[in-house]
């Protein structure tokens, strides 16, 4: 098993839906990484739900007026993590921003780190989790093939973008975390 932390960002049905204005078109491909990487961190995980606030104050007003379908309470469906995660989801921790670094994560993480990151959508919600961590101090680690962007283009975008944080953030695979638990 390996030191640190994952937290599985948003891996929810707004997101999984083919339909939803939101659709991830590579959220199968993302969420079949975050299983094979569950394991490797037992206890150690923590998902991560974007949700609506009660009341958007600020640029959120605009925001959400442009995507009011977005304006439900935190139990509404759409805000549910996808069948697979919700079964086995031990710890949660909602927000209603696109990064998830909240103070919550943080006492859940610890700053020790290494800190890995798997989920959608690597170019909002994983981009804005690994910078306000980073920035903390705590060493990240994006798991690339466990990600997925708005579209391909923005996915390879993000993780370039995400690699130029070196020694702070790393981009890295499955296949490598998984190697380096097994170490």
């Amino acid at each position: 098993m390996t030191t640190g932390h994952l937290t599985v960002i948003d891996m929810q049905r707004v997101f999984a839906a083919p339909d939803s204005p939101w659709a991830t078109p590579r959220f199968a491909e993302a969420a079949q990484g975050v299983r094979r990487l569950l394991p490797a961190f037992g206890d150690r995980v923590t998902f991560t739900r974007f949700v609506a606030p009660e009341q958007p104050a600020g640029a959120w007003q605009a925001y959400y007026a442009q995507w009011p379908f977005a304006l439900q309470p935190p139990d509404a469906p759409l805000w549910h993590l996808t069948d697979d995660f919700a079964a086995t989801a031990q710890h949660v921790v909602d927000a209603p921003t696109f990064g998830k670094w909240t103070p919550q994560l943080a006492a859940r993480a610890g700053l020790e780190g290494p800190l890995y990151l798997a989920g959608v959508s690597t170019d909002c919600c994983v981009l804005s989790t690994a910078l306000p961590a980073a920035d903390a101090g705590v060493e990240v680690v994006v798991v690339a093939d466990a990600c997925a962007g708005a579209d391909d283009e923005s996915h390879a975008k993000a993780l370039q973008l995400l690699s130029l944080y070196r020694p702070l953030v790393r981009v890295s695979t499955v296949a490598e975390v998984l190697g380096e638990t097994a170490a």
